[in-house]
């Protein structure tokens, strides 16, 4: 007796399961895999090492885990251990853009000018439009601050507010390199621009105290 058709396409069906399976994607595994860029993102700098560390265990080559460990210990303010893991991650790719500015943040917190300075103008030669090149414009002006180099400070802070137009604090800094090279009524324009778009800044409140008196005195 032949066997029916329902009973045939049932036997038909099974022998398709292990091919779904297959491609199904398996949400335990998609939820369950940690993210160390998303644990950055949020501010948990500590797991985000955590998870970093877990997969360049696995895979010391892993470019982003060197990137994402790194970022998150510059945020710790553990910039000798932070300079470990990106000279690490240079020597597999020494183009990585990301990777070199970090370089140069590190050395920026360890007070070391000149190294900062080259790997930031390295950025900028390699990503003059990179995801970090208003940051860059910011830390070289700070860097030329404190070498005195204020027209020089003047020229990349006015870069670094013209692509982030809101950021006050960096208003405030260009106001102060400006007041330090002497162009006061300049000066006293960046530290209103700063005012109003934050009026509770005490070093923008005093500095435009300062340069308005100076302007006075002319």
């Amino acid at each position: 007796m032949k066997p029916s058709f329902h009973f045939s396409f049932f036997f038909f069906l099974l022998s398709l399961l292990p091919f779904t399976f297959y491609f199904l994607p398996c949400p335990l595994f998609a939820q369950n895999r940690a993210d160390a860029l998303l644990e950055y993102r949020n501010g948990n700098f500590e797991r985000a090492v955590e998870i970093c560390k877990n997969e360049i265990a696995v895979n010391s080559t892993n470019m982003d885990s060197h990137v994402v460990i790194s970022w998150s210990l510059v945020s710790l303010g553990r910039y000798t251990e932070a300079m470990d893991y990106a000279q690490a991650a240079r020597s597999i790719n020494r183009y990585d853009v990301r990777i070199t500015e970090i370089l140069g943040e590190i050395c920026y917190y360890q007070g070391r000018n000149n190294e900062a300075l080259q790997y930031f103008q390295d950025y900028i030669n390699m990503a003059p439009e990179g995801a970090r090149i208003e940051a860059v414009y910011y830390f070289l002006g700070e860097i030329f601050i404190r070498l005195g180099w204020f027209r020089h400070a003047d020229i990349a802070l006015t870069t670094a507010v013209h692509r982030v137009p809101g950021n006050a604090a960096w208003w405030t800094r260009l106001a102060y390199a400006r007041e330090n090279a002497g162009d006061f009524h300049e000066a006293a324009i960046a530290y209103e621009t700063a005012l109003s778009l934050n009026s509770q800044l005490n070093d923008a409140q005093r500095g435009l105290e300062r340069v308005r008196q100076a302007l006075a005195q002319l």
